[in-house]
């Protein structure tokens, strides 16, 4: 029984640091634009299915991809907030759910009708490969996912704390009009700051693609579990 409860809270220790990362990027939108992003899952499910279709194109290892992928998602992150969320920035909450909960579904409805609904996987060298520490086994993939993560969090915080436009982004939470006055183009941290949280999310994607399949509909296995770890973090 201790080796059960002991082996489990490895697994969800390792699980956290991706969810973290998106949670990161999910607060950070809250926190400046004041919206919540309901389409987050279907941005992992496209990072999922950038990796598969770059591995296609070039066989390296996902994990190789992770600058590509990261092209692809300011791409579909800038496009998305252009076409979809700069036309209702300054209306109520209530919109933003709404309006993201529709693209949530459009995104979703994309990958169907280009990759169809039959899951696929990218082979991997390490996808069933472990870890040995004494009677517990670590999952690689699982591992390399949890430090990816944190190195990456690590790098955000850094820049919130330590540069101008984290500055620029910490200010315009407070309050964005001020901001604007004080000579801060908030539109454009709302730019950044939404395409961040998408190229957060592709990321995280990536990572997964050696422990879960691809299917179009993927996303939905992190979205609550995504909302608590912010809820219980703290929105913002």
């Amino acid at each position: 029984m201790a080796w059960i409860i002991g082996q489990a809270i490895l697994n969800g220790i390792l699980n956290g640091g991706i969810y973290a990362l998106v949670a990161v990027g999910l607060t950070i939108v809250f926190g400046v634009m004041k919206m919540i992003n309901f389409a987050t899952g279907e941005f992992i499910m496209w990072g999922m299915y950038f990796t598969f279709l770059l591995y296609s194109m070039t066989g390296f290892s996902n994990y190789a991809l992770i600058p590509e992928v990261i092209i692809f998602m300011i791409a579909l992150g800038l496009l998305s907030y252009y076409l979809v969320i700069k036309p209702v920035l300054g209306r109520d909450g209530n919109t933003f759910i709404m309006v993201t909960v529709g693209l949530s579904y459009f995104l979703m409805n994309v990958a169907q009708l280009i990759f169809t609904a039959t899951p696929k996987g990218i082979p991997s060298e390490i996808k069933t490969a472990s870890l040995s520490l004494g009677t517990f086994t670590l999952s690689w993939p699982r591992l390399i996912a949890f430090l990816s993560a944190c190195a990456l969090i690590i790098g955000i915080q850094i820049i919130m704390k330590r540069t101008m436009l984290g500055r620029a982004m910490r200010a315009t939470a407070e309050n964005a009009e001020v901001a604007q006055i004080l000579g801060i183009n908030y539109r454009r941290i709302f730019t950044f700051a939404f395409t961040l949280s998408c190229v957060m999310a592709g990321i995280a994607g990536l990572l997964l693609t050696p422990i879960y399949s691809i299917y179009p509909s993927v996303g939905n296995i992190f979205k609550i579990i995504v909302f608590v770890v912010v809820v219980l973090g703290g929105m913002g």
